[in-house]
C-alpha cells in the first residue's frame, strides 16, 4: 500500500449525473421564464459551481436572481434529481482496487455537501471513503481550489502525498493551485484537451486504467 491519499470528484468521475443535473437546470430556467439550451449544451456546465453556471445562462451578476435560480434547481434536485444518476461502469471495481493501493480515499466535490453525501450513500459507495467533502451553505467551498486548500490546512490531507482524480479542468487546476498531483478522468464530461490544458499529470481513459496511473505517480 502506498502513502497516497486519493481524492475523487463526484459528478463525471464516480457517477454519470447528466440526466438529473440538466433536468434541474432546465426546471430552474423554465420557472424563471427563460429560454433553455438543449441538453448537450447544458452538459457542458456539469462540474463547475452552479452559481457561475446560472450567472452565465441568465446573463446576470445579480445575486438575488442567481440565488432564486439555485433555489428552483435545488427544490427539484433534492427531491428527484440526485437519484437521476448512475455509477459509471467500472467504478466499483476501480474503488476496490484503489483501496488496496492508497492510504485513504475521499470525495471532494463542488456539489453541496448534503447532496453529495446522500448520493454516495444511496449508490452504496460510502464504505470506500474516509469522508465526503463539498460546498457549504452560502457558497463556501463552491470553488474546488478553496475546498482543497481547506483540506490541506486542516490536516485532512497532505498536498505532497495526495492525488486529485477529476473529469474537468477545474478539478485539475484546483489541484495544481494547492500543490496536489492530478489524474484526468477521461470517461467523464471534460474533453482530453481541457484536462491536458489544465495541467493534469496523467490522463486515464477508463476507470480500469486508474490503478496503473496511481502506480506511476507513486513510483
Amino acid at each position: 500500500m502506498s502513502a497516497l491519499a486519493v481524492l475523487f470528484d463526484l459528478d463525471g468521475t464516480l457517477t454519470d449525473s447528466r440526466a438529473g443535473i440538466t433536468a434541474c437546470i432546465r426546471h430552474a430556467l423554465v420557472r424563471l421564464g427563460r429560454a433553455c439550451p438543449d441538453d448537450d449544451a447544458l452538459a457542458a456546465y456539469i462540474g463547475p459551481p452552479l452559481r457561475g453556471t446560472f450567472s452565465t445562462l441568465l446573463g446576470t451578476s445579480d445575486p438575488e436572481l442567481i440565488e432564486t435560480a439555485l433555489a428552483h434547481y435545488r427544490a427539484r434536485y433534492d427531491d428527484v434529481g440526485l437519484y437521476e444518476n448512475r455509477v459509471y461502469d467500472g467504478v466499483p471495481a476501480m474503488l476496490e482496487d484503489t483501496a488496496r493501493r492508497a492510504r485513504a480515499m475521499f470525495v471532494a466535490t463542488a456539489k453541496p455537501l448534503h447532496a453529495a453525501s446522500r448520493i454516495v450513500t444511496h449508490f452504496e459507495l460510502a464504505r470506500h471513503f474516509v469522508s465526503v467533502h463539498g460546498a457549504e451553505p452560502g457558497g463556501r467551498f463552491d470553488a474546488k481550489a478553496d475546498l482543497l486548500a481547506h483540506l490541506v490546512a486542516t490536516g485532512v490531507i497532505r498536498a505532497e502525498t495526495s492525488v486529485m482524480v477529476g473529469d474537468r479542468g477545474s478539478d485539475i487546476s484546483a489541484a495544481r493551485i494547492n500543490g496536489i498531483r492530478s489524474i484526468g478522468a477521461g470517461w467523464g464530461y471534460g474533453e482530453s484537451r481541457e484536462l491536458a490544458d489544465a495541467g493534469a499529470d496523467l490522463l486515464c481513459e477508463h476507470p480500469r486504467a486508474l490503478a496503473a496511473c496511481l502506480g506511476r505517480l507513486a513510483d
